[in-house]
């Protein structure tokens, strides 16, 4: 015990102060961290741990950048315009009720498929195929909110996928989610004009991130949107030359 005693005494004491030193040193530089995300080039992010005798104190950034593929998108508003129409021979819609209640109730499913002509009426484009989910029964207003998924399919053109509300008692406005074919990329909104629940609806779209204008057997003149509204006799019976290419059915 005596000789070990006399062996601590006999240290220097700058030793001990040097040791003490380089410990802190290695404590204060084993807090210290940094991170940095090269795996994805969207987002670039730092974070740093400093500690102090004093406490402890950290600090945290995130630096973002904007996407390159986001920044060249096409942003150019391409409007088109096209009917839907029921006319009672595809057997839609179905009504299912799953609320199982005697009035319309939230959860109760309605798939349906209608056709779809040009905005002039002289075209059968394709069809109509989706469902609508019942939100909220409104007896008030004599009508129904729906949340609507559905598809145009309109042949070799391709298709443009919608989503969104639709109230069966009013103009309403849904996204539209993405296309195919001259429509792939497609982003923007779409205006549902409701004429006669539910066999007569116009559609306004508003598209954008296409590669390309649209064709010009597209952007024909509208007939004025109207309750009395109707598909020419041609298109109905989707004559030779009354129809798009490989029009959807």
């Amino acid at each position: 015990m005596a000789a070990a005693s006399a062996s601590l005494q006999s240290i220097p004491s700058s030793s001990v102060k040097l040791s003490c030193n380089t410990r802190a040193t290695s404590v204060a530089t084993s807090n210290r961290l940094s991170f940095k995300n090269s795996i994805n080039p969207v987002f670039s992010q730092k974070l740093t741990t400093t500690s102090k005798a004093s406490g402890s104190r950290r600090g945290f950034s995130v630096k973002s950048q904007s996407n390159p593929a986001e920044s060249s998108r096409p942003t150019k508003v391409h409007q088109l315009c096209v009917y839907e129409i029921n006319e009672r021979d595809r057997g839609s819609p179905a009504y299912l009720r799953l609320g199982q209640k005697p009035v319309n109730s939230l959860g109760d499913l309605v798939p349906f498929t209608n056709k779809v002509y040009s905005a002039d009426l002289q075209t059968r484009l394709g069809i109509t195929a989706g469902i609508c989910i019942l939100i909220k029964n409104m007896p008030e207003k004599k009508g129904d909110r729906y949340e609507a998924i559905y598809s145009f399919h309109l042949g070799d053109y391709g298709q443009i996928s919608v989503q969104g509300a639709y109230v069966t008692t009013e103009d309403t406005y849904l996204s539209v989610t993405g296309g195919t074919g001259i429509f792939a990329g497609a982003y923007g909104q779409v205006k549902l004009q409701q004429l006669v629940f539910p066999f007569k609806l116009f559609y306004t779209f508003y598209l954008q991130g296409l590669s390309a204008d649209l064709p010009s057997e597209l952007l024909v003149t509208p007939v004025p949107p109207s309750p009395a509204v109707e598909a020419s006799p041609a298109a109905k019976a989707v004559e030779v030359g009354a129809t798009g290419p490989n029009y959807s059915d």
